[in-house]
Order: structure tokens, then sequence, then C-alpha cells
């Protein structure tokens, strides 16, 4: 959830009702809200030239119409929401993906938050409350974020969201610090010529290489192995790893395979790929997802393990990423990998998001304060675009 300041299928869900004050009223998205809801995340989240901005809001309002409009080929009212001023002219939006967990065997309807923003020319301040108090009427039973900005802290706290504070690090692991400096001097300056910076930093990282290169087998067992696997593959597998937590996904039919396909669409980080850790038996022991390619910052999507086997799946993905040439790669703390994260060298952490929950279900609130919950990664919104990729370009 990133509340933008002046600085910068089984059951269905009702959507929610039109809530009109005399600040305005939020309704769902429409398909014709989605050029002015387009330009304003432009405004609040991204940098546009200019003469790339007409061709950056058609691609940001079909992304948009993909991912809010027909999430899953189904009929019916958007979970996201605009707000309306009384002059009729957009005031906000609050971007909503619906998704099932279960508890105790009870299927529950969760609304997973994403960007909230406001036109600061047409809203006084009452968007984003607005907006908020709009997605909690509706037959939601829990609310998340999992990329929620400081603004965005200071603001749903006092809603009564549950901050689980682990999963709102990010870790960094440097493999080869030239390149990753030289990867995040060309994120900053595009058009930086790659012969500038690179052989220096080919160099340098050779004559480090010792230092920072991953260990051969940090976990203790030296019969595990890797294999690369497919998208159809870690569809399959990735909900037997998730059993072990009490609130979890629940994922139906299909759901899985077409979140990864457009988990895959994200251009910022490279290429999306898949792995899994096995023991000499073959039996899986833990598998995972990241973005990357020769040269730039891994960035991991998923990692999920069983038992005390995720020392051996956070060394997978680390040899995958060094193998594939990455200068480094980062990703989303949780509670069970941190231990396995203190244990490696050159390994940095940084707020990344805050990760909240809502929910007026005591079981479900238990489960979060004891942090009994599968979150992140595909079941938040750092998966998406609208996260980080450059539209227009």
């Amino acid at each position: 959830m990133h509340l933008a300041s002046e600085d910068t299928g089984a059951e269905k869900v009702a959507a929610p009702p039109v809530l009109a004050i005399h600040h305005g009223s939020v309704r769902p998205l429409a398909a014709e809200d989605l050029e002015r809801v387009a330009a304003l995340f432009l405004t609040k989240f991204r940098r546009r030239r200019r003469h790339l901005l007409d061709r950056a809001i058609a691609e940001t309002a079909e992304y948009m119409r993909k991912i809010y409009l027909d999430p899953a080929g189904q009929p019916g009212a958007s979970n996201a929401l605009v707000q309306i001023n009384p002059q009729g002219d957009l005031g906000g939006f609050l971007g909503v993906l619906k998704a099932r967990y279960e508890l105790n065997g009870a299927t529950l309807n969760a609304a997973i938050i994403g960007p909230l923003m406001a036109d600061t020319g047409t809203d006084h301040g009452s968007a984003g409350p607005q907006l908020l108090r709009a997605v909690h009427q509706g037959e939601f039973d829990l609310h998340l974020t999992d990329s929620a900005n400081r603004v965005s802290l200071a603001f749903a706290r006092p809603m009564k969201y549950q901050l689980l504070p682990t999963h709102c690090l990010g870790w960094t692991r440097i493999f080869r610090p030239a390149a990753v400096a030289s990867a995040v001097a060309r994120g900053k300056w595009p058009g930086l010529p790659r012969f500038v910076l690179d052989p220096c930093a080919r160099a340098f990282d050779a004559f480090t290489r010792k230092r920072f290169e991953p260990p051969v087998q940090h976990s203790s067992s030296h019969r595990v192995h890797r294999e690369p696997m497919d998208a159809a593959q870690f569809a399959e597998r990735l909900p037997t790893l998730v059993s072990d937590y009490s609130l979890r996904p629940r994922w139906q039919d299909g759901e899985l395979p077409r979140l990864l396909a457009l988990a895959a669409e994200k251009r910022a980080d490279g290429p999306l790929h898949f792995g899994g850790t096995y023991d000499e038996a073959g039996k899986m022991l833990g598998c995972y997802a990241f973005y990357g390619q020769a040269g730039g910052i891994a960035n991991l999507l998923q990692l999920q393990s069983s038992g005390p086997h995720w020392g051996a799946t956070l060394d997978g993905v680390m040899e995958h990423a060094w193998n594939m040439g990455c200068a480094g790669i980062i990703g989303q703390t949780q509670s069970r990998l941190m231990p396995q994260l203190f244990s490696y060298k050159n390994v940095f952490f940084r707020y990344a998001g805050g990760t909240m929950v809502r929910s007026r279900i005591p079981e479900v609130a238990q489960a979060v304060r004891s942090g009994d919950i599968f979150i992140g990664g595909l079941m938040g919104d750092r998966w998406t675009r609208l996260s980080s990729d450059d539209f227009g370009r």
C-alpha cells in the first residue's frame, strides 16, 4: 500500500456500496476511470518525460484493466476503488486484489491492498480515509498489505492494522560489489553506456571474488541438490510447502498458474526463474522464484521451505543467482528465514515496505500476532508491474 504524499472464484466478494458524504463518494473502479487513475499513478509514483506520457498512460491503464477489472476472467464489480469529489473529478484511488485464505478449514476472503493515492489538486485530505473506510465496510475477512510506505504506516495504524516488523525489512546479499554499483547507476541514469563502468567493475569484482562468492553448500547436508523447475511445477508444489501455516492461502484450480503468469510480466529485474531443493532420495525440501539476469540485481519473489530446510533452500537460490552472473540478490524478510540470513556474510537489511494485517476475527488476529501467517511474495502486491516497472518505454 503506497499512500502518495505531495512529495512524491468460489465465493463472490460483494463490491462495497457507494459511500457518499459531503467530501465526495467512493465506488468501484470502472473502465472509464482507467486513464485518469493511470495518469494519477504516473504523477505520484513515476517520473515521466512529457513526450512519453501518453504512451505510458495507455500502457498503465491497460495493465490496471488486467489486474483490477478482470482479475479472474469473471464478471462483476471491481474490488479496486475510486474516490470522486463533489465536482465529479477523480480524488483518489485504492488498488485492491482479491485473494482467499484458510484458517482451521474455513475459507476467508482477503483484500490485498496496493497503491493508495490522492490527487492533491482536487482532494483536501479526505480521499485516503474514505477509500480505506469503504474497503473495510466490504465483505472481506482480512485486509493486508506488504508494501506500505512510511506515510501509509502512520495513516493505517490507527485503523487497527497489526504491523509485522520482521516482514517490513528487505535484505540484500552482494556477490559482485562493483557490478551492484554499476547496476544502481544505470537504474538512476538509464542512458549511461555500459562500457563506461562495466570493464572497471569486472576487474574489481574479479579481485574480490573470494570474499563475496557464496560458500559452497552453506547448509549442513551435502546431499542436498538444486534443480530448476518451470512455473507449472512451482504452482503444483508450492501449496504443499505452505500447509504448516495456520493462516495460509487457498488457491483454487488454475488460480496460482495464472498469478505466476501475471508475475512473469514484470520487467524491471529480468525474467522470472524457478528452482527447487531436493534430498538424495529426490524429496523436495523447498522451492523459490526470483527475477534476474546477468549483471543485474536478482529480486526474490518467493522462497518457501519445510521443516529445517530453509537454509538449504536459501543456499539454492543464492547459488542459482550467482551462477547466472547476477551482481547480488534482494528479497523480503520473513521470520522463518531470519536465522539463515543472519548466518551469511555480506547481507544487509533495510526498511523495504510495511507489512500489515487487519481483521476483526479473533482467531485471525491471533495467528497474525504469533507469526503463523503466510504473507508477502505472491500474497502481496510486489509481484505486480505497478511495484517497479517503467511504463511507456
